[in-house]
């Protein structure tokens, strides 16, 4: 049983294992398999045979094709250092449900929200699941290339404060392998942190169906995207779990201040978003524009029954999620 990762596993090779092949699992797996890691992609239907046949391709910030093992029955994964999940979060129980009985040393989630944590403290341990926030973004083209659009990095830490010799060494086998990854002491505060800016660009952008740099510039999206945040800093900061600004996201000045200055810090986002990123767009409007279930459950859902029991109105949210899901249920 690997309870921790030691040195040895470090200095010769990790053994990683990412599970789902959408954006961020092909750029992750990509990434890996390009440097030379151990890596084992678990992927179904066409997108595996797509990665079976051509490997990965990256395209935008990252320009290359690697060839990656493949693996499309879980089950037949028996052991490895690190599995890292990229799954929809409406995908997470089936998908570890197989997975449960996996020797790995530690789990870790880039999914969104943050029941991702419960989910992976409930299949492997407590002893096993670090946190973890994703900075970078992309999405699969219909070539089967995955475009690499924002490259944030990625922060990871134990939870629910601190790091540890597995965490330090980890980061040092991502960043090798061309993902920028970073320790963080205080995981749990840039989780909550990276959601909050989360909640705000996807009901927006799914709502208004438009690029990311857009819903953020425009006055008037910008006011309820600031209002979605600032209720889900609420909810953190009853939890006692302070919001920080975690880089290009100034989450602690959105919540901090007034109404009116985070709707000016929200459209000086967009105007950075549209000079550095500007055919971004969040998952959310691109499972919309290809017909495919939205992340609305166990990400507002999990918000709204959050702030219902902590006492926390948050009446912009549950508009939304109520929005939301309503538009989920009309694509399922």
């Amino acid at each position: 049983m690997r309870i921790g990762l030691t040195v040895s596993h470090y200095t010769a090779t990790v053994k990683l294992v990412v599970l789902g092949a959408g954006a961020l699992g092909s750029i992750v797996a990509g990434h890996l398999a390009h440097a030379g890691q151990e890596v084992i992609l678990i992927a179904r239907g066409d997108r595996a045979r797509h990665v079976q046949d051509h490997g990965i391709t990256l395209a935008g910030l990252s320009d290359f094709t690697a060839r990656c093992h493949v693996v499309t029955d879980p089950k037949a994964v028996r052991a490895t250092d690190v599995l890292i999940v990229t799954v929809k979060t409406y995908d997470t129980a089936a998908a570890l449900a197989p997975l449960r009985g996996l020797d790995v040393g530690a789990v870790l989630s880039v999914q969104n929200g943050v029941l991702k944590d419960e989910q992976l403290i409930d299949a492997f341990g407590a002893d096993r699941t670090l946190g973890a926030a994703a900075f970078f973004a992309g999405e699969v083209l219909p070539s089967g290339a995955a475009r690499f659009t924002l490259d944030g990095g990625l922060s990871v830490g134990e939870l629910p404060t601190g790091t540890s010799p597995r965490v330090h060494r980890l980061v040092d086998a991502l960043t090798s392998a061309g993902v920028k990854a970073t320790a963080a002491p205080d995981i749990r505060s840039i989780e909550w942190s990276k959601f909050a800016a989360w909640v705000g660009g996807m009901a927006l952008a799914v709502l208004a169906r438009l690029e990311t740099y857009k819903v953020f510039l425009d006055p008037d999206i910008a006011l309820i995207g600031a209002r979605l945040i600032r209720e889900t800093g609420a909810i953190a900061t009853k939890q006692g779990i302070a919001l920080q600004d975690v880089p290009p996201f100034l989450v602690k000045r959105l919540t901090g201040g007034t109404e009116a200055e985070a709707v000016e810090t929200l459209r000086a986002f967009g105007a950075l978003l549209q000079a550095r990123a500007p055919t971004h767009r969040v998952s959310g409007l691109q499972d919309v524009e290809r017909g495919r279930p939205l992340e609305v459950d166990e990400t507002f859902g999990d918000l709204v029954s959050k702030a219902a029991s902590l006492g926390v109105p948050v009446p912009t949210i549950d508009v939304a999620y109520r929005l939301i899901r309503g538009i989920d249920r009309g694509l399922r």
